[in-house]
């Protein structure tokens, strides 16, 4: 479905106006303070007092003045977020409430949006099974604006999804160390070596998003399927209970394969289904963090 240029202001305004509304009574110093510290800045030196650290001795200085010095460090006041954002074919599924494309959407925008009310940079990439669009990180509404509307109008080339590739572009682009929003299906899983090498340097949070369906097959009878990303077609017997049970079955298997591989990376991930109230589970991280 293409948007006339109307209804993506419409949109982008109605983004702007709800993120600023969950940022100032919801998010309230709750973003911030979850991330706070993360990164620490090299200040000065200065002569080591009773209850520093030693691990922060500056030896080569207090070599040549013979009397001990230390290195003092402040907290990064501005931090880097990045959006990497799964924009493959299977993103436009959806049975309950939204797609999952579209509440992909509105988390990217209202996590951009607090980003630049704490006067944090943000930047995106987007991708499916290659990297689509890449937005390096900056500061300011009208960048945002600018990143809300290519999540809204921006048309993939491919279908599949690669998120080994996406996180590879995201350690190569972005050096100096951030925080990371990787929304997705989480469908593929090619991903364990790239996700622990992004996880060493950086804050990475998976938002692995769902629909009730993905989880539980309705019980309808005989129906053609098409998978989305390949486009492979098949015929599944829902009245069966077999094939239903399998079905869930694999999906939570596959949650909690995907659950050990960001923890594995030292990583966390939430999980959001397309009928839940993101706000709540967003929230309830954020305090986790502090």
């Amino acid at each position: 479905m293409t948007l006339t240029t109307e209804e993506i202001l419409r949109k982008v305004r109605e983004l702007e106006i709800k993120s600023k509304r969950l940022t100032r009574h919801i998010f309230t110093g709750e973003y911030h303070s979850a991330f706070k510290g993360r990164g620490m800045l090299f200040k000065e030196v200065r002569e080591y007092q009773h209850g520093d650290d030693i691990r922060f001795i500056d030896w080569n200085v207090s070599a040549r003045f013979s009397h001990p010095f230390s290195k003092v460090f402040e907290e990064e006041r501005e931090l880097t977020v990045m959006l990497l954002i799964d924009i493959s074919g299977s993103s436009l599924f959806g049975t309950v409430h939204a797609r999952k494309k579209d509440l992909v959407n509105e988390i990217g925008a209202v996590l951009a949006f607090s980003a630049i009310s704490n006067n944090d940079k943000v930047g995106l990439i987007l991708f499916s099974d290659k990297i689509e669009k890449f937005i390096p990180p900056k500061k300011g509404r009208d960048h945002v604006l600018y990143i809300v509307r290519e999540l809204l109008t921006f048309n993939p080339k491919n279908k599949g999804t690669d998120l080994s590739d996406a996180f590879r572009r995201f350690n190569n682009s972005i050096k100096q160390r951030c925080i990371a929003f990787v929304l997705s299906d989480f469908i593929n899983n090619n991903f364990e070596d790239a996700l622990k090498v992004a996880g060493k340097k950086h804050d990475v949070i998976g938002i692995k998003v769902y629909d009730k369906m993905d989880m539980q097959l309705p019980e309808i009878g005989l129906v053609e399927t098409e998978d989305s990303e390949t486009g492979e077609k098949k015929w599944i017997d829902t009245s069966n209970v077999v094939v239903r049970q399998d079905y869930q079955a694999n999906f939570f298997a596959w949650s909690e394969a995907c659950k050990n591989i960001f923890a594995k990376a030292g990583c966390d991930l939430l999980h959001i289904r397309t009928d839940e109230d993101y706000v709540k589970v967003l929230q309830k991280f954020f305090i986790s963090r502090n």
